[in-house]
């Protein structure tokens, strides 16, 4: 499923990474919409709510639903499931089937806000996770059927995270939306936001410190080598597992001098929550929990199905700075907003062009070459 957290550096300058996983690879798109680009988010039998971003924003993009010959995909078609605003804002959909169910009523003569625009209203709109939580208080979200994911209720959770290291959650739990304050910075996927923290109430125990020595009767037990303060940390990939392990990592991962290096111990931390197919699998007849895209497949011919990190993002939110690494590909791929502001139309390209494998720089070491 999904892992996201916030990182601060030794200056308390703030970062955000997150994985997203999935059972098939799908058509990503990295986009760019420019200050000034107007969207219009529609709700059958509510009117249209229209706004204007007020800041620009790069994103991970994917359609809401499946191209034909005779309706190709259109910009509007996009929706936002990541990004990062010129003003150090994210924005992230993280998975959450029990989303789903009766949604409180609004008179048919509001305006309402779909769900799956989430991502382009608050990046658009907002600078801070306080700016987009107090506007959430006024501005109606519905949950719509999905066509990508067979006619779902937008089964997701999202999480923003600002400049200033503040971030919340904004839930919806069978129908009803809550906006939670989120102090540890972490968000994976089910149970409920506030079950995650309550869960961790259960390991007051972590600690980074190694105690690698203990005595048992005349028996001295010693350590052959580092690492026994991560013993108590939950092993499988589970959501609550992840979530615990994540807050670990946010909480005690060394807090690097410059930003260069907190970005490239950020991408650390991430490796941490990176999973190749085939780890775990189910079968057909099983009961696992994935999402289903319907319409889309990766061809594969396999007789189950796999969860893997389709895609790795990480944020500066200080420099504005995004960067990306998919499942082919060893390095991130960069995208600077400052250097986006001159840029007035949006852009779209397919993730599948950053793909790469690692530089080979064997031409280097030929005829003995010195440094």
């Amino acid at each position: 499923m999904c892992t996201s957290l916030g990182y601060k550096d030794a200056a308390g300058k703030a970062y955000f990474g997150r994985t997203l996983e999935l059972t098939v690879d799908l058509p990503y798109e990295l986009l760019h919409l420019p200050a000034g680009f107007e969207t219009v988010s529609a709700m059958p039998g509510h009117p249209a709510t229209t706004f204007t971003a007020r800041y620009g924003m790069v994103a991970i993009a994917m359609p809401a639903r499946v191209p034909t010959a005779e309706a190709p995909l259109a910009l509007a078609d996009l929706k936002v499931l990541e990004g990062l605003n010129d003003r150090g804002m994210t924005f992230s959909l993280l998975s959450y089937p029990a989303a789903a169910g009766k949604q409180a009523s609004v008179a048919a003569t509001q305006a309402v806000l779909a769900a799956s625009d989430l991502g382009a209203w608050a990046l658009g709109q907002f600078s801070t996770a306080a700016e987009v939580k107090a506007a959430l208080a006024e501005q109606p979200v519905m949950l719509q059927p999905l066509q990508l994911l067979g006619g779902v209720e937008s089964p997701f959770h999202y999480v923003v995270h600002d400049a200033t290291g503040a971030s919340l959650v904004i839930e919806f739990d069978h129908g009803a939306m809550t906006v939670y304050d989120n102090p540890v910075g972490v968000m994976t996927n089910g149970p409920r936001f506030d079950w995650h923290l309550t869960n961790l109430d259960n390991y007051t125990f972590l600690t980074n410190v190694d105690k690698p020595s203990a005595t048992f009767g005349s028996y001295k037990a010693a350590q052959p080598d580092s690492g026994i303060a991560t013993a108590g940390l939950p092993a499988s990939n589970t959501s609550v597992g992840r979530f615990v392990r994540a807050a670990f990592y946010a909480q005690f991962t060394e807090k690097a001098a410059t930003p260069d290096l907190a970005v490239q111990t950020l991408a650390h931390v991430m490796n941490n929550f990176d999973r190749p197919r085939g780890v775990t699998i189910d079968y057909p007849d099983g009961e696992g929990s994935h999402l289903e895209v319907k319409g889309l497949s990766d061809g594969g011919t396999t007789p189950y199905a796999t969860e893997f990190t389709c895609w790795t993002s990480l944020s500066d939110l200080d420099r504005k700075l995004f960067f990306v690494r998919d499942y082919r590909s060893l390095n991130y791929t960069c995208f600077d907003l400052g250097a986006l502001a001159g840029s007035k139309v949006p852009a779209v390209i397919p993730m599948r062009k950053f793909a790469g494998a690692a530089t080979d720089a064997t031409a280097a070491l030929k005829g003995g070459a010195g440094g």
